[in-house]
């Protein structure tokens, strides 16, 4: 079965006129039921108290060596509710030290532990028995994302879950078709190739998407026959230590995952920097990437995958059913809050329709229901944290301030949490700071464009290289924008397309490497030549 699409749940295809998803879809009622707050539609979510989670917090510790420990220094750090920026639970925090712990562990464990002896098979059955546990627990892994983050709790049970169960099940299937090749030489010598696990693996993921990054790290990791530390994000510790405990549930031996949270600067450069880790895969902004490659190399020189910062263009082509492509437009921008690396934050519009689709973008965003992300219907909740919204609003000032045209949106949502309206510009110009710099939030930016020279120069003059979105009936247009656009993922007439078997990653300084399909596995396998003289053969 298909692994599920984000694109099949949020946007329209080009060829599709199917409604959205009811949870997707704009709440309506009659009286009483729903209310404008500024100009945008919200449901009582807004100004009600905050629903109760339907979970508790079970988990708040280190996951060193199969066991839940406290952190050495016995120091924790909150974890806050994004609705109202309250407390969730302390979190223990670690540091250098719990870090020289789980990197011992996981050493202990490929060296001298059961993990890579196992037959691939043996393997294969426990992350795929960790799947089922997954999926068995979907409802409170989704609560605990929701909680932590602030994104709406359907898109996390109904999408994220199920395709983080997905991913796991792929490489479940990957774990016993890994294997070397026999190579022919000029001489009389037999020549093979080992593809061996590269060691311990050290991995730091992100706070948009923690399971589904969990997945992607963790899963050809294991599968290939690694051990991993991995650190969370401080802002969403607590749904990959709950997945890390089903997977000891599922037969995973001690020390084969272990999990460590903590902040970047202590926790993240002790394990990007430890001499004993033998592989690093980092998510998250291209400067901290920077970071990361700099003290992996000063270390011991680990080879490091990175999974960096985006600011996509989505082009609408002279040809485009407007309405649909104002839809999957808008999709491509504010899903997740607009927190995705790959967000399609620059809408590049032909002249020829760019008038009707700004009314018809600032129409969708004002129809946008934002609330209580734990209530059924809402398509956007908060912001992680005060330091994005903060920024966000920051940088939608300068694009007022810079003479973009505000169409809708520019403000924070109601009064309390990390809420922010849904925002627009029109008249974008390439050299303002909301065309150029990662917003990483509910802002959608709209820019004119003549014809497909100009847009592709437009669209690669930029220091990233995620991804793009084309919208155009026109094959000819399509194949020629494919071809010139200078980033790791194109999508034509859908967004946010991600199965397991398709790769992701970026040009440019979007980062290195892919993760997901195939091309994941190289990330976690060492190649070595094995050459064996032959006496007298009878054939070479």
């Amino acid at each position: 079965m298909a692994a599920k699409k984000i694109s099949t749940v949020l946007s329209r295809s080009f060829s599709s006129a199917a409604a959205p998803p009811c949870f997707f879809s704009r709440v309506r009622g009659g009286a009483g039921q729903s209310r404008l707050i500024g100009r945008y539609k919200s449901t009582l979510a807004a100004v009600e108290d905050p629903i109760t989670p339907p979970v508790s917090v079970k988990y708040n510790q280190l996951l060193i060596n199969g066991q839940f420990v406290d952190a050495a220094s016995g120091k924790t750090f909150p974890t806050l509710d994004p609705r109202t920026g309250e407390v969730i639970a302390h979190v223990a925090e670690g540091d250098v030290e719990d870090v020289n712990r789980a990197v011992s562990a996981a050493r202990k464990a490929f060296d001298e532990g059961p993990w890579p002896r196992m037959t691939a098979y043996e393997r294969s059955r426990i992350i795929w028995r960790f799947a089922d546990l997954l999926e068995k627990h979907t409802d409170e892994i989704a609560a605990l994302e929701t909680w932590d983050n602030g994104k709406p709790y359907e898109q996390a049970a109904k999408i994220e879950i199920p395709m983080t169960v997905r991913i796991f099940r792929y490489y479940a299937g990957w774990a016993d078709k890994i294997h070397g090749l026999t190579v022919p030489a000029d001489g009389p010598y037999h020549v093979q190739t080992l593809h061996e696990p590269i060691g311990v693996a050290g991995q730091i993921i992100p706070w948009n998407f923690p399971m589904l990054m969990f997945s992607w790290k963790v899963g050809p990791a294991l599968a290939c026959g690694n051990t991993v530390v991995i650190k969370t994000a401080e802002q969403t510790p607590l749904s990959a230590v709950y997945a890390a405990k089903l997977f000891h549930e599922a037969g995973l031996p001690d020390g084969v995952l272990n999990v460590v949270s903590g902040f970047g600067p202590t926790a993240g450069a002790a394990l990007a920097s430890h001499m004993d880790v033998d592989k690093l895969a980092f998510t998250g902004s291209t400067d901290t990437g920077k970071i990361v490659l700099e003290l992996a190399s000063k270390s011991n020189l680990k080879p490091v995958t990175l999974e960096l910062g985006g600011k996509s263009p989505f082009i609408v082509c002279e040809d485009a059913d407007v309405d649909q492509a104002v839809e999957l437009s808008h999709s491509a921008v504010f899903f997740n809050q607009g927190q995705c690396c790959c967000a399609g934050s620059r809408t590049f519009v032909h002249e020829r329709v760019y008038n009707e689709f700004v009314e018809k973008a600032k129409a969708r965003a004002i129809e946008r229901t934002v609330g209580d992300p734990f209530r059924e219907g809402i398509e956007q909740g908060p912001q992680v944290d005060s330091d994005q919204f903060e920024k966000i609003l920051r940088i939608i000032r300068s694009g007022v301030e810079s003479g973009a045209n505000l169409k809708a949106g520019g403000d924070r949502f109601g009064t309390t949490g990390y809420y922010i309206q849904p925002t627009v510009f029109s008249d974008v110009q390439d050299d303002m700071l909301i065309a150029k710099e990662e917003i990483f939030g509910p802002v959608q930016s709209i820019f004119k464009f003549k014809d497909l020279d100009e847009v592709i120069q437009r669209s690669n003059s930029t220091r990233y290289g995620l991804a793009a979105g084309i919208f155009t009936h026109n094959l000819d247009t399509a194949n020629t924008l494919s071809r010139a656009l200078k980033v790791g993922t194109v999508w034509i007439n859908c967004y946010d397309v991600f199965d397991a078997a398709i790769p992701f990653g970026g040009y440019k300084m979007s980062g290195n490497g892919r993760e997901k399909g195939i091309y994941s596995l190289s990330n976690y396998l060492q190649v070595k030549a094995v050459v064996t003289s032959l006496t007298n053969p009878a054939w070479l």
